[in-house]
């Protein structure tokens, strides 16, 4: 019988995975032939979140130059180097062109088809558009994957799953604001992708509270201006007069930080420098457990500092009062961030010229305002700063920031459970809205259809109202009768409301204390409470401790993501071979 591989979800992930299995399989897969079955209800290539059927208003968040498929000599990894053209090649569009979700989900099914066409002779495809409901099957033997509509099994020799982002139960508090909208005819939305969200219940003119200010809040507020007919004139928006009012407000209070809006130039910081492949081992020899913040964040506050400092000393050396090599001899050697700040104070005069991770991180702490009229100008002046500086290259640094956090997320990787308050930072600071996005912002505000609520926003339900509030304006709170949880579900196993997960963590498949699943760093496959992997379970992806930076790589910066697919590819293929041959020789 030939052999059977599932591959469950074939969004990126998948197609990235089936990518290299078309590399690697004319030197590793000796078997005469080879079944691999996609598991998808969306079309190959998109899937789910990528697909072309979505609004043509929706945008990727990557600059089109900053988005490939296809590996390169930077990535570690044990598998040939297949080259490819990223989005703006396949398309022909300028590089710093943010390119609509439907273009890319045409890129992705490019690339589906070209790694089908790569696939060498006997190993063939089936897209199978169904959901996966659970999987069975002893350890040492075939699997059962149960399809949603399929009275049988497909029997598999071995698994994976690369389902991308998942729906999940509510929490405990969202579940009681639910509650409470039904009681009294609210309309409650909790965290979902934007685009499958049914915003026909937010009406015109009417307010809605709006919790999470990320990318999930940018896709909100372009459906319900856009995508209900208003328009932009320069830096003016014209309603439509369909438009809700937004109030927004999160733990931080203020947007992601702007997309940067310029190329490099001039030598890259020479990263990993304090947090590389040694260190990581360091950290995985100790056997006291990890603590985040206090044995991994030292690390990379003092990366991060590196790259930022390195590219001030070396670009805009008129704003240093240090050579150079003085500057990162005392830097390695600085002990603690206070000597770093010490050390920072004497050689760079201007305070906004040196790094301050703690006031990126939190730029309302403790700053309050008489009224919520000045709130809003003060957080308009936020946003105009931030996009001045994120499109001037004279604050080059913070694209050495931006670089240093692409390879501390590389290595923190292999860590599996950095917890989810790194994720957040990351996409705070290296993941924010293309620079148009935030002046949207700005002239929806000018318009009276986006306030501001402040930071460490609370969302409370009483009187029959949902009211938010924030420590930001004292005194001041909005009354809503509608409530938008503008942020993707929680990945965790527990709460994911895909019944296949849930069949695998209730059979044993083990969560870290965050919820994600617990996968082996080698090649992704799936571990028990023992610690024990699976040997023909494999899970790629955001809902485990291996999850990467995000859904796309940018080129020649490591792609962790490409270095795991290639793992998981080769160790597949060297498993289905030699099962083969085992079964040819009896």
């Amino acid at each position: 019988m030939r052999p059977q591989l599932v591959i469950v979800g074939a969004g990126p992930r998948g197609t990235g995975l089936l990518e290299r299995i078309a590399a690697n399989a004319p030197e590793l897969y000796a078997g005469s032939g080879l079944d691999i079955h996609l598991i998808d209800p969306y079309p190959p290539g998109g899937g789910r979140i990528w697909r072309q059927a979505q609004s043509p208003l929706l945008w990727m968040n990557s600059h089109a130059e900053d988005v490939t498929m296809f590996t390169d000599e930077t990535v570690n990894m044990a598998g040939p180097v297949r080259v490819g053209p990223t989005l703006h090649e396949w398309a022909g569009l300028d590089g710093s062109t943010f390119a609509d979700r439907q273009l890319q989900g045409r890129y992705l099914r490019w690339v589906y088809e070209r790694a089908l066409a790569e696939l060498p002779e006997g190993i063939a495809v089936h897209h199978h558009p169904r959901r996966a409901l659970r999987i069975s099957g002893p350890r040492d033997g075939r699997q059962q994957v149960w399809l949603e509509g399929r009275p049988r099994p497909l029997l598999a020799d071995l698994v994976i799953l690369t389902l991308g982002h998942l729906d999940a139960e509510l929490d405990v508090e969202q579940a009681e604001l639910a509650a409470y909208a039904r009681e009294h005819g609210l309309v409650h939305l909790p965290p979902d992708f934007t685009a499958d969200s049914d915003l026909s219940a937010l009406k015109p003119g009417e307010p809605v509270l709006v919790r999470g200010f990320g990318l999930a809040f940018v896709d909100l507020m372009v459906l319900l201006t856009e995508g209900r007919g208003g328009r932009y004139e320069g830096d003016t928006y014209v309603p439509s007069g369909r438009e809700p009012v937004l109030y927004a407000g999160s733990r931080r209070g203020v947007p992601y930080r702007a997309k940067i809006g310029y190329g490099w130039t001039g030598d890259r910081p020479p990263l990993p420098r304090f947090l590389g492949p040694a260190a990581v081992e360091d950290l995985l020899a100790r056997k006291d457990g990890l603590d985040f913040r206090r044995d991994v964040w030292p690390l990379v506050e003092k990366e991060l500092g590196f790259a930022h400092y390195h590219r001030l000393f070396t670009a805009h050396t008129e704003r240093t009062a240090m050579a150079w090599a003085d500057f990162e001899e005392k830097y390695a050697a600085a002990g603690d961030p206070a000597e770093v700040r010490t050390l920072a104070a004497a050689a760079v005069p201007d305070p906004a010229d040196r790094l301050d991770l703690a006031a990126l991180d939190h730029p309302l702490d403790g700053v309050r305002y008489a009224s919520h009229e000045a709130f809003q100008d003060g957080l308009r002046a936020h946003i105009e700063a931030d996009l001045s500086r994120r499109h001037d290259p004279s604050h080059s640094a913070d694209l050495g920031v931006f670089l240093g956090l692409l390879s501390v997320y590389g290595q923190l990787v292999r860590l599996g459970n950095t917890g989810p308050w790194w994720h957040g930072f990351f996409s705070y600071l290296a993941s924010g809205p293309p620079g148009p996005r935030l002046r949207q912002m700005l002239a929806l505000s000018r318009a009276g259809l986006l306030g501001f609520v402040g930071a460490d926003m609370t969302v409370t339900a009483e009187d029959g109202v949902f009211r938010a509030a924030s420590p930001t304006v004292p005194g001041f709170s909005v009354e809503a009768r509608a409530l938008v949880e503008a942020r993707l579900p929680e990945p965790t196993v527990g709460r994911a409301r895909d019944s296949l997960l849930r069949a695998l963590h209730a059979g044993g498949a083990a969560e870290t204390p965050d919820g994600l699943l617990r996968t082996d760093p080698a090649d992704g496959r799936i571990l028990d409470g023992a610690g024990r992997p699976h040997p023909r379970r494999f899970a790629l992806g955001p809902y485990t401790e291996a999850r990467t930076a995000g859904a796309f790589t940018r080129p020649r910066t490591g792609g962790a993501a490409f270095r795991q697919n290639d793992a998981t590819a080769r160790a597949v293929l060297a498993f289905l071979s030699a099962s083969q041959v085992k079964e040819l020789a009896r």
